[in-house]
């Protein structure tokens, strides 16, 4: 406390005046959520005219590519700059390569082009992973039981680069090879893609809070074993800003930690460490448990939903992946 030495004391020094009027508390607010802070996540999925509630996760759905416009029109129209794609992949299209991922006429890639040419200022963002194509579950080539990193590079940059082809504006790779960033840039670039950027899941944590997304896409039957072998043990943090410094000299143009509210600590280190664009999931897990207890009765959402998103917000994000993004939206619209 040494540095508030000369700031004064009680009684002269209350801080509650600043505190007592609306117009105060506004004037002096530290941070600020808008919508443009929020990334709305959308699952996609074949059929036609579907719209499949998502049992683990209580207010979201799998919406098939017929009901993409009038579905994702919702984030337009609240003034939303970006949503993320992920595919639900029919059973049948998975392998132990995940070739659907480089499938130019995948569920991604059919996405971005009806997306784009209904919104075309509309920010997409692909997910650079072999997950939701293998039939292992894991993000990488699988070879005698262990994820090999080389060779699911060579994959990773081509689904990055059809991906960027079709209209994907911001490739987020969130497979945690190690060198896929440097990868990635170099195949984009090779393919005169240099203005696509890269979003890099810098520090993503094996974490248990993923659980209700995996349910959402179909993968927790498929996944053979665990991620541990590349995603990051959650009791390390001084390797996280190593992974961070990895991913910026690659060429990533900005960063994510995953998850958020359990690595807010994350999310500061970086941003303070790096002073580059910073952004944080609020996965599925965290949106479920909140929405549990909103459901039952138990939180009030006009209060929660905005003070969780504000939580990354002092940590220092330039934005959030949320699944509250269109309810948060309509809040802040609310005032």
């Amino acid at each position: 406390m040494t540095q508030f030495a000369n700031l004064g004391t009680y009684p002269a020094v209350r801080l509650r005046r600043n505190r007592a009027d609306d117009w105060t508390r506004r004037l002096v607010a530290e941070n600020t959520l808008t919508t443009d802070d929020l990334i709305w996540p959308v699952f996609i999925k074949e059929g036609f005219g579907t719209r499949e509630p998502v049992d683990a996760m209580p207010g979201q759905c799998r919406v098939s590519l017929a009901e993409l416009v009038d579905h994702v029109g919702r984030a337009v129209d609240a003034g939303i700059p970006a949503i993320a794609l992920f595919p639900v992949t029919a059973a049948e299209r998975k392998d132990r390569e995940g070739s659907e991922a480089t499938n130019p006429h995948n569920l991604v890639c059919q996405a971005a082009r009806i997306l784009k040419a209904s919104f075309p200022a509309l920010g997409l963002i692909g997910d650079v992973a072999l997950d939701p194509y293998t039939d292992h579950g894991h993000d990488g080539v699988l070879r005698n039981g262990l994820v090999v990193n080389d060779e699911s590079l060579e994959i990773l940059a081509r689904q990055a680069v059809i991906q960027a082809q079709a209209g994907i504006d911001t490739l987020a790779p969130s497979d945690m090879m190690d060198g896929r960033i440097g990868a990635l840039r170099s195949a984009l670039d090779a393919a005169g893609l240099t203005n696509v950027r890269l979003m890099s899941y810098a520090a993503k944590y094996a974490s248990g809070f993923y659980g209700p997304f995996r349910d959402a896409l179909g993968s927790s039957g498929t996944l053979k074993g665990d991620k541990r072998t590349y995603q990051m043990d959650p009791a390390n943090s001084d390797e996280a800003l190593r992974e961070v410094a990895l991913d910026l000299q690659e060429g990533a143009d900005m960063v994510m930690v995953k998850p958020g509210m359990p690595y807010l600590d994350i999310i500061q280190r970086v941003k303070a460490t790096f002073a580059v664009p910073t952004f944080a999931y609020q996965v599925s897990g965290e949106y479920s448990m909140i929405r549990a207890a909103i459901d039952n009765g138990w939180l009030d959402p006009d209060k929660v939903i905005l003070e969780s998103l504000m939580a990354f917000k002092r940590a220092g994000c330039s934005g959030i992946f949320s699944y509250f993004a269109i309810e948060a939206a309509e809040r802040l619209k609310r005032g």
